[in-house]
């Protein structure tokens, strides 16, 4: 028997069979799938967050049981920290079953649980509206291009709730914007006088006009934020995972734009210190990828403009695609996409990929450099038969650079101050450990007893204090579900995930 509707689902329901009624069978089909998906997430992040709430944890063989702080019990299956496929389809709250995550959550009555509420409920709407517009099997050709790889990531974050999370997009606009539904979006540009704005970098001259910066906008920013008064037409273009980063059609580089909605966790806009510090920090990435050895590209960034606001500005950077080979048959995969490549589900592969991974980044760590590498940002160079050649990395706006380290292998440190720049070692680990171990190399795993078996890649890696803490310690995660309730909390939150390798 069918469980209710959550209201997000029926408003979902309800204007896309106005807008396109043809998908309206397969939204409802695959309802249930998103509910199993968002509810593990959300038991994943139960069952490890420092959540205050939650007085203890008491595990069995069979599953699960969190003792709340007013006295409830909330039961699960046992959590699997590094699980990507839906695993969990109700959890007990003093003997209740709760099938949807937004449902559950009301029924803890916790502090800030009702805007979290409703926010799993337009994930798991949102997640389900994804997965209907995707081609019936045996209807779905192999991707040719990177763009298309990236429209493959179709279920968003792998372990955050609000995977899917999209507050402020109507149906009609998801379907025009969202890159799983492989649109095409007509950019928009904004003139704003030069002596107006903040530019680094080279910023181009078909993006100039009589002595104006054309900052290109995307068309939301544009009804939301802007003003459409303000935006002149632009160009095509195709939008990448990230939603807000596109590919011109007609080729070139890539542009993120500003979209001040919240996706995920984050709102979208660029801040003016990422324009301000865009030139530098390409420039010093670029001279740290030459010392591994071709192992490691960096996308530079060719220019980046402000209108000294986050809400109107723009990235022009690299596509990735020049890092690979065409006429040889190499291709780049963003590893988000690895799961729907299929040499990438045997152990071989994926211990090819994890020593490829985990020596590049972790050489750049002790170089002084840590890397935001999840399964977005950072993609990976093919040979012709599938076999992972190197990696190449995108989107420095949240990297970390540590000038203690750079100093002890005698290397030059960029003029920088703010968030970017740190010695504090926890900092550094929690950055590419966050990113790369329980992110990416974790989801393309899947499971706890995969990754143990990525991990252990590290074990012949030459010894340094980083690779001990890799292979010894607790594995540091964001604690996003424990941020979303935390509104008053500034900052990344952590949480700590038990090591397969450890024990811990």
């Amino acid at each position: 028997m069918p469980f209710p509707s959550s209201a997000a689902e029926e408003a979902v329901a309800a204007e896309l069979a106005a807008v396109r009624p043809a998908l309206v069978p397969a939204y409802a089909a695959s309802l249930g799938g998103a509910r199993a998906a968002v509810l593990t997430r959300l038991w994943r992040a139960l069952a490890f967050e420092p959540l205050p709430w939650i007085a203890g944890r008491k595990g069995a063989p069979d599953g699960l049981t969190l003792l709340l702080a007013g006295g409830g019990r909330l039961e699960g299956p046992p959590p699997d920290p590094y699980a990507t496929r839906p695993y969990v389809e109700e959890l007990l709250l003093d003997g209740t079953a709760h099938h949807r995550a937004g449902q559950l959550v009301r029924a803890l009555g916790i502090p800030h649980g009702e805007d979290f509420a409703a926010e799993l409920d337009a994930s798991t709407a949102s997640l389900a509206l994804s997965r209907a517009g995707q081609p019936s099997d045996g209807q779905d050709p192999v991707p040719q291009s990177t763009r298309e790889w990236e429209q493959r990531v179709v279920d968003g974050h792998p372990y955050h709730p609000n995977c899917r999370s999209r507050p402020g997009f109507s149906v009609a606009e998801e379907l025009a914007y969202a890159p799983e539904h492989r649109p095409v979006v007509e950019l928009g540009l904004v003139p704003v006088r030069a002596e107006e704005c903040l530019v680094t970098g080279n910023w181009p001259e078909r993006l100039r006009e009589d002595g104006r910066i054309l900052v290109p906008v995307h068309p939301w920013q544009a009804a939301h934020v802007l003003g459409r008064e303000r935006v002149r037409s632009g160009f095509a273009a195709h939008p990448l995972m990230a939603l807000r980063t596109l590919a011109p059609a007609d080729g070139g580089a890539h542009v993120k734009t500003a979209l001040s909605a919240r996706l995920t966790s984050s709102v979208r806009d660029i801040s003016v210190y990422s324009i301000e510090t865009a030139a530098a920090v390409s420039g010093f990435a670029q001279g740290l990828a030459e010392r591994l050895d071709g192992r490691l590209h960096i996308t530079r960034t060719l220019g980046a403009a402000t209108a000294h606001s986050p809400d109107l500005a723009a990235v022009l950077r690299e596509p990735p695609e020049l890092y690979a080979d065409a006429a040889a048959g190499e291709r780049v995969l963003p590893v988000a996409a690895l799961a729907c490549y299929p040499p990438a589900r045997s152990a071989a592969w994926r211990a090819r990929f994890a020593r490829l991974a985990l020596s590049v980044c972790l050489r750049v760590l002790e170089l002084g450099v840590a890397l935001e590498a999840h399964g977005q940002n950072l993609l990976v160079v093919l040979s012709p038969t599938g076999a992972p050649l190197r990696l190449v990395y995108r989107d420095l706006a949240d990297i970390r650079i540590s000038p203690a380290r750079l100093r002890a292998h005698g290397l030059p440190v960029p003029p920088l101050s703010g968030r970017l720049v740190t010695d504090d070692v926890a900092v550094l680990r929690r950055k590419l450990f966050g990113s790369l171990l329980t992110g990416a190399l974790g989801a393309t795993a899947g499971s706890a007893g995969a990754f143990a078996e990525v991990l252990a890649e590290a074990a012949g890696l030459p010894a340094t204090s980083d690779t001990e803490a890799l292979l010894t310690g607790l594995l540091p995660t964001k604690a996003l579900t424990f941020m979303r309730l935390s509104p008053d909390v500034p900052g990344d939150q952590w949480a700590e995930l038990p090591n397969p390798l450890s024990g811990g």
